[in-house]
């Protein structure tokens, strides 16, 4: 092949002609983190939250053997109704371009395209990491190599609650990661502003975090940075609240045999069922405020440039 399959949306095109800061955005969370109509309705939402905040929004999924960077409408409405998507990581890029599926990307994906196509910052909901239990199963995101070796720079609002934190710090860290919560000096954990320790670094400024993966690369060191920006606090499910579902909702999964790819998805389903919906307003709100600070870097990034 010629040249790198990757198809940029009109306004995705214009604003890279005209060098205006750019946020991606991964397309898991439409296909497998939220129901059909929310999932578009938040993707709207989300990409107009960065429009307003002076940026452009690039959606990122695979479709008929292309990456595309950046969806319009139509296809935003096509892919949310989609059924039996493929959750596509570093491992599966490769074969659903080939096989010319449709394919929706996790962090890590998002970030191998993003980086492909000269974006610097993506925006998304919680990184995935190591799961509960993972001594005996082995079970780690391939998020976590890849920000130690792809230069995006990620906002999350933390590691998702449903995983072992504490373990994915220590991989984060051991790959040289930089994990800095933006605004406070704890860490956020996805629903709740507090995880219950604090994170390893804090920046409290978009010109920061710019400046601080700037450095990264005039360094020499690889990967990208995961900045930690906690939830609204109009917004948050407090740790004594959220905690005990979570639990529940993990046991279920084990008694039920889930794993690998399939975890994730389903205990967000059961959150969102336990909590009577609320873990889903938070995870909206979240995603929301992920993309405004997420907007601010690019243009930090862009004025920098």
């Amino acid at each position: 092949m010629s040249s790198l399959p990757l198809v940029f949306s009109t306004e995705v095109q214009n604003a890279r002609k005209e060098r205006a800061p750019i946020v991606a955005l991964e397309s898991t969370i439409i296909t497998h983190g939220m129901p059909y109509p929310q999932n578009v309705e938040t993707a709207r939402l989300v990409e107009s939250d960065i429009r307003k905040a002076g940026a452009v929004p690039a959606t990122i999924a695979i479709m008929n053997g292309k990456i595309h960077i950046g969806l319009n409408d139509d296809e935003l409405e096509t892919l949310a109704k989609s059924t039996n998507v493929a959750k596509l990581s570093r491992a599966d890029m490769a074969v659903c371009l080939a096989n010319k599926g449709v394919g929706a990307t996790t962090v890590a994906a998002t970030m191998i395209a993003a980086h492909l196509a000269g974006i610097k910052v993506f925006a998304t909901g919680g990184i995935g990491g190591v799961h509960r239990g993972a001594e005996e199963t082995f079970d780690i995101s391939a998020d976590l190599l890849e920000l130690a070796q792809t230069p995006v720079t990620v906002v999350a609002a933390g590691p998702k609650a449903i995983l072992d934190i504490p373990k994915t710090l220590e991989v984060l860290e051991t790959q040289g990661v930089p994990v800095i919560a933006y605004g406070q000096s704890e860490l956020p954990a996805f629903w709740s502003r507090s995880a219950g320790f604090n994170a390893p670094q804090r920046l409290d400024s978009a010109e920061e975090i710019a400046t601080a993966m700037t450095l990264r690369t005039a360094l020499g060191l690889p990967g990208g940075q995961l900045i930690a920006n906690p939830i609204p606090k109009e917004s948050e499910i407090s740790r004594e609240i959220i905690m005990p579902f979570v639990h529940q909702a993990l046991d279920e999964a084990q008694a039920k045999n889930i794993n690998a790819k399939e975890v994730t998805p389903f205990l967000l389903q059961r959150m969102f069922e336990l909590t009577n919906g609320d873990s889903l307003v938070a995870n909206i709100a979240l995603v929301r405020n992920n993309a405004r600070l997420a907007s601010e870097i690019a243009k930090a990034f862009a004025a920098m440039d």
